[in-house]
């Protein structure tokens, strides 16, 4: 069983920052949604590059089947960790349905790791960061606060409710951010 903090936001509020900060010093694997997505379009005779390509150009969300196959494939090739943070998932109803069909008994949720931030300040580190992603441009950050506050947010109430949201406000600096990320792990792991 597969320990998982899903660790959620809107784009531009740290989450791979943090999740880099993470792996490096607390033994969890940080596996980014995006990041295996944008993997798997790039590879060389993948059966879903155009399709992935397709959805992250618009701003829109890729199938869940195929997310989470790619998530669970990362997880059995990590070998022995302590846990895997999966960063910027689930992203919508779909998403987490999804998931709780595909990895029923196979992945345990310890918490949501919810890096807040105000909208502004997030664009403004999208379009700063330099990074060379297709999507880091006004017009599909537009879309991506959009399904953002539209479908990832209420992803956040719903685990909410099951008191298992912890927040921390990442609009400070990454090391101010981080000692108080490093508190909730240590609280959670009491």
């Amino acid at each position: 069983m597969h320990n998982v903090v899903f660790v959620l936001g809107p784009p531009g509020s740290g989450k791979g920052t943090i999740c880099a900060k993470i792996q490096e010093n607390l033994n969890y694997v940080h596996l980014s949604a995006g990041d295996l997505l944008r993997a798997e379009r790039q590879r060389e005779g993948s059966e879903f590059g155009a399709l992935i390509e397709s959805h992250i150009r618009n701003g829109s969300i890729v199938p869940v089947e195929i997310t989470c196959s790619l998530l669970e494939n990362a997880m059995k090739a990590s070998g022995d960790v302590k846990g895997f943070l999966v960063d910027g998932f689930p992203r919508n109803e779909d998403n987490l349905q999804g998931w709780n069909k595909q990895m029923e008994g196979k992945a345990l949720v310890q918490f949501v790791l919810f890096l807040s931030c105000p909208v502004p300040i997030c664009i403004e580190r999208c379009l700063n960061r330099g990074q060379g992603r297709t999507d880091d441009n006004e017009e599909s950050l537009k879309k991506r606060v959009e399904t953002y506050n539209h479908q990832t947010f209420p992803i956040i109430e719903h685990f909410e409710k099951s008191g298992l949201v912890r927040e921390v406000k990442s609009e400070r600096s990454v090391d101010e951010v981080y000692a108080d990320v490093v508190k909730v792990f240590e609280q959670d792991n009491q």
